[in-house]
Protein backbone atom coordinates (compact mmCIF):
# COMPACT_ATOMS: atom_id res chain seq x y z
CA UNK A 1 0.00 0.00 0.00
CA UNK A 2 2.79 2.42 0.88
CA UNK A 3 4.53 1.71 -2.42
CA UNK A 4 1.36 2.31 -4.46
CA UNK A 5 0.75 5.60 -2.66
CA UNK A 6 4.38 6.68 -3.05
CA UNK A 7 4.00 6.25 -6.82
CA UNK A 8 0.83 8.33 -7.02
CA UNK A 9 -1.61 5.43 -7.20
CA UNK A 10 -4.94 4.82 -5.51
CA UNK A 11 -5.53 1.60 -3.58
CA UNK A 12 -8.97 0.48 -4.70
CA UNK A 13 -9.51 -2.63 -2.61
CA UNK A 14 -8.00 -5.78 -1.15
CA UNK A 15 -9.29 -9.00 -2.73
CA UNK A 16 -8.09 -11.98 -0.73
CA UNK A 17 -4.31 -11.92 -1.21
CA UNK A 18 -4.52 -9.30 -4.00
CA UNK A 19 -4.31 -5.53 -4.10
CA UNK A 20 -6.20 -3.65 -6.80
CA UNK A 21 -4.82 -0.19 -7.55
CA UNK A 22 -5.29 2.38 -10.28
CA UNK A 23 -3.74 5.57 -11.62
CA UNK A 24 -5.28 8.50 -13.50
CA UNK A 25 -8.42 9.00 -11.42
CA UNK A 26 -9.96 10.95 -9.79
CA UNK A 27 -7.28 13.37 -11.04
CA UNK A 28 -5.51 12.99 -14.40
CA UNK A 29 -2.01 11.53 -14.30
CA UNK A 30 -0.20 11.75 -17.66
CA UNK A 31 2.49 9.34 -16.45
CA UNK A 32 0.03 6.73 -15.19
CA UNK A 33 1.51 3.78 -17.10
CA UNK A 34 5.06 4.64 -16.06
CA UNK A 35 4.09 5.12 -12.42
CA UNK A 36 2.16 1.85 -12.31
CA UNK A 37 5.04 -0.14 -13.85
CA UNK A 38 7.62 1.36 -11.50
CA UNK A 39 5.34 0.73 -8.52
CA UNK A 40 4.98 -2.92 -9.50
CA UNK A 41 8.75 -3.29 -9.81
CA UNK A 42 9.22 -1.68 -6.38
CA UNK A 43 6.63 -4.04 -4.90
CA UNK A 44 8.47 -7.02 -6.40
CA UNK A 45 11.76 -5.84 -4.91
CA UNK A 46 10.17 -5.44 -1.49
CA UNK A 47 8.68 -8.91 -1.68
CA UNK A 48 12.09 -10.34 -2.60
CA UNK A 49 13.67 -8.53 0.36
CA UNK A 50 11.15 -10.16 2.69
CA UNK A 51 11.28 -13.64 1.15
CA UNK A 52 14.06 -15.03 3.32
CA UNK A 53 12.52 -13.65 6.52
CA UNK A 54 9.16 -15.24 5.72
CA UNK A 55 10.83 -18.47 4.65
CA UNK A 56 12.73 -18.66 7.95
CA UNK A 57 9.65 -17.84 10.02
CA UNK A 58 6.93 -19.75 8.16
CA UNK A 59 8.70 -22.18 5.84
CA UNK A 60 6.97 -20.70 2.77
CA UNK A 61 8.49 -18.81 -0.16
CA UNK A 62 6.19 -15.93 -1.06
CA UNK A 63 6.08 -14.68 -4.66
CA UNK A 64 3.71 -11.96 -5.89
CA UNK A 65 2.53 -11.47 -9.46
CA UNK A 66 1.16 -8.30 -11.07
CA UNK A 67 -0.69 -7.38 -14.25
CA UNK A 68 -1.01 -3.86 -15.68
CA UNK A 69 -3.23 -2.58 -18.46
CA UNK A 70 -3.85 0.94 -19.74
CA UNK A 71 -7.03 2.21 -21.36
CA UNK A 72 -10.43 3.82 -20.82
CA UNK A 73 -12.45 2.90 -17.77
CA UNK A 74 -15.47 4.15 -15.88
CA UNK A 75 -14.53 5.72 -12.55
CA UNK A 76 -16.75 7.01 -9.80
CA UNK A 77 -18.85 6.09 -6.81
CA UNK A 78 -20.36 2.68 -7.61
CA UNK A 79 -23.07 0.94 -5.63
CA UNK A 80 -26.34 2.01 -4.06
CA UNK A 81 -27.60 4.49 -1.48
CA UNK A 82 -26.90 1.85 1.16
CA UNK A 83 -23.33 1.09 0.23
CA UNK A 84 -20.95 2.43 -2.42
CA UNK A 85 -17.27 2.97 -3.02
CA UNK A 86 -15.09 4.88 -5.45
CA UNK A 87 -13.71 2.43 -7.99
CA UNK A 88 -12.95 1.81 -11.67
CA UNK A 89 -14.77 -0.63 -13.93
CA UNK A 90 -14.70 -1.89 -17.52
CA UNK A 91 -12.84 -4.14 -19.96
CA UNK A 92 -9.57 -2.32 -19.27
CA UNK A 93 -9.76 -3.28 -15.60
CA UNK A 94 -10.81 -6.85 -16.39
CA UNK A 95 -7.85 -7.37 -18.73
CA UNK A 96 -5.41 -6.14 -16.08
CA UNK A 97 -6.77 -8.82 -13.74
CA UNK A 98 -6.43 -11.47 -16.45
CA UNK A 99 -2.83 -10.44 -17.13
CA UNK A 100 -1.95 -10.91 -13.47
CA UNK A 101 -3.19 -14.49 -13.63
CA UNK A 102 -1.59 -15.08 -17.03
CA UNK A 103 1.85 -14.73 -15.45
CA UNK A 104 1.51 -18.19 -13.95
CA UNK A 105 1.90 -20.38 -17.08
CA UNK A 106 4.80 -18.22 -18.31
CA UNK A 107 6.68 -18.31 -15.01
CA UNK A 108 6.74 -14.50 -14.89
CA UNK A 109 5.79 -12.01 -12.18
CA UNK A 110 4.98 -8.78 -14.04
CA UNK A 111 3.00 -8.78 -17.29
CA UNK A 112 1.77 -5.68 -19.11
CA UNK A 113 -0.25 -4.99 -22.23
CA UNK A 114 0.99 -3.23 -25.35
CA UNK A 115 -1.09 -0.17 -24.46
CA UNK A 116 0.68 0.03 -21.11
CA UNK A 117 4.08 -0.36 -22.78
CA UNK A 118 3.30 2.63 -24.98
CA UNK A 119 3.26 4.76 -21.85
CA UNK A 120 6.25 3.31 -19.99
CA UNK A 121 8.75 2.05 -22.57
CA UNK A 122 11.21 4.83 -21.67
CA UNK A 123 11.26 3.72 -18.03
CA UNK A 124 11.47 -0.09 -18.13
CA UNK A 125 13.23 -3.02 -19.78
CA UNK A 126 10.82 -5.55 -21.31
CA UNK A 127 10.65 -8.59 -23.52
CA UNK A 128 7.73 -9.64 -25.67
CA UNK A 129 5.97 -12.69 -24.31
CA UNK A 130 3.14 -13.60 -26.64
CA UNK A 131 0.15 -12.68 -28.74
CA UNK A 132 -2.38 -13.70 -26.14
CA UNK A 133 -6.15 -14.03 -25.97
CA UNK A 134 -7.04 -14.29 -22.29
CA UNK A 135 -10.02 -16.31 -21.08
CA UNK A 136 -13.28 -14.61 -21.97
CA UNK A 137 -11.76 -12.45 -24.74
CA UNK A 138 -11.63 -13.09 -28.48
CA UNK A 139 -9.38 -10.18 -29.37
CA UNK A 140 -5.70 -10.99 -28.72
CA UNK A 141 -3.26 -8.51 -27.21
CA UNK A 142 0.52 -8.44 -27.37
CA UNK A 143 1.83 -8.90 -23.85
CA UNK A 144 5.25 -8.18 -22.38
CA UNK A 145 7.25 -9.09 -19.30
CA UNK A 146 8.70 -6.15 -17.40
CA UNK A 147 12.21 -7.19 -16.41
CA UNK A 148 13.70 -4.14 -14.67
CA UNK A 149 13.96 -0.38 -14.68
CA UNK A 150 15.58 1.05 -17.79
CA UNK A 151 19.32 0.42 -17.69
CA UNK A 152 19.14 -1.90 -14.68
CA UNK A 153 19.00 -5.24 -16.49
CA UNK A 154 21.68 -7.74 -15.54
CA UNK A 155 24.37 -7.75 -18.27
CA UNK A 156 24.31 -11.55 -18.37
CA UNK A 157 20.63 -11.47 -19.31
CA UNK A 158 21.42 -9.97 -22.74
CA UNK A 159 22.58 -13.33 -24.11
CA UNK A 160 19.45 -15.01 -22.74
CA UNK A 161 17.23 -12.43 -24.45
CA UNK A 162 19.12 -12.85 -27.73
CA UNK A 163 18.41 -16.58 -27.81
CA UNK A 164 14.87 -16.11 -26.57
CA UNK A 165 14.10 -13.50 -29.27
CA UNK A 166 15.48 -15.79 -31.96
CA UNK A 167 13.34 -18.61 -30.62
CA UNK A 168 10.24 -16.41 -30.72
CA UNK A 169 10.97 -15.44 -34.33
CA UNK A 170 11.36 -19.08 -35.36
CA UNK A 171 8.28 -20.13 -33.41
CA UNK A 172 6.12 -17.61 -35.28
CA UNK A 173 7.62 -18.83 -38.56
CA UNK A 174 6.38 -22.33 -37.60
CA UNK A 175 9.97 -23.61 -37.41
CA UNK A 176 9.24 -25.34 -34.12
CA UNK A 177 12.26 -27.66 -33.96
CA UNK A 178 14.70 -24.80 -34.50
CA UNK A 179 12.75 -22.60 -32.12
CA UNK A 180 12.93 -25.26 -29.42
CA UNK A 181 16.70 -25.36 -29.69
CA UNK A 182 16.93 -21.58 -29.41
CA UNK A 183 14.79 -21.60 -26.28
CA UNK A 184 16.87 -24.47 -24.88
CA UNK A 185 19.91 -22.28 -25.49
CA UNK A 186 18.34 -19.57 -23.35
CA UNK A 187 17.62 -22.12 -20.63
CA UNK A 188 21.22 -23.31 -20.70
CA UNK A 189 22.23 -19.80 -19.68
CA UNK A 190 19.34 -19.25 -17.26
CA UNK A 191 17.68 -22.52 -16.18
CA UNK A 192 14.96 -20.72 -14.23
CA UNK A 193 13.76 -18.70 -17.24
CA UNK A 194 10.04 -19.40 -17.25
CA UNK A 195 9.08 -18.03 -20.69
CA UNK A 196 11.81 -20.06 -22.42
CA UNK A 197 10.62 -23.25 -20.72
CA UNK A 198 7.03 -22.44 -21.65
CA UNK A 199 8.01 -22.16 -25.30
CA UNK A 200 10.09 -25.35 -25.23
CA UNK A 201 6.98 -27.17 -24.03
CA UNK A 202 4.80 -25.42 -26.61
CA UNK A 203 7.19 -26.21 -29.46
CA UNK A 204 7.15 -29.87 -28.48
CA UNK A 205 3.36 -29.77 -28.45
CA UNK A 206 3.21 -28.27 -31.94
CA UNK A 207 5.79 -30.76 -33.25
CA UNK A 208 3.40 -33.51 -32.14
CA UNK A 209 0.22 -31.68 -33.16
CA UNK A 210 0.99 -29.02 -35.80
CA UNK A 211 -1.29 -25.98 -35.86
CA UNK A 212 -3.63 -25.44 -38.83
CA UNK A 213 -2.40 -23.79 -42.02
CA UNK A 214 -4.14 -20.53 -41.11
CA UNK A 215 -2.59 -20.42 -37.61
CA UNK A 216 -2.26 -16.80 -36.53
CA UNK A 217 0.22 -17.34 -33.71
CA UNK A 218 -2.34 -16.44 -31.04
CA UNK A 219 -2.25 -18.46 -27.82
CA UNK A 220 -5.74 -18.74 -26.36
CA UNK A 221 -5.85 -19.25 -22.63
CA UNK A 222 -8.47 -21.59 -21.24
CA UNK A 223 -8.09 -20.53 -17.60
CA UNK A 224 -7.89 -17.27 -15.68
Amino acid sequence: TDIVLAHGGVVDKYIGDAIMAFWGAPLPEPEHARQAALAALAMRRRCEQLQQKWLDEYGVKVVARAGINTGPAVSGNMGSKHKFNYTVMGDTVNLASRLEGANKPYGTTLMISESCLDGCREAVEVRELDLLAVKGKQQPVTVYEVLAEKGALEPSFAAVLERYSEGLRLYRAREFAAAREAFRGALALRPEDGPSQTYVDRCEYFLESPPPADWDGVWRMKEK
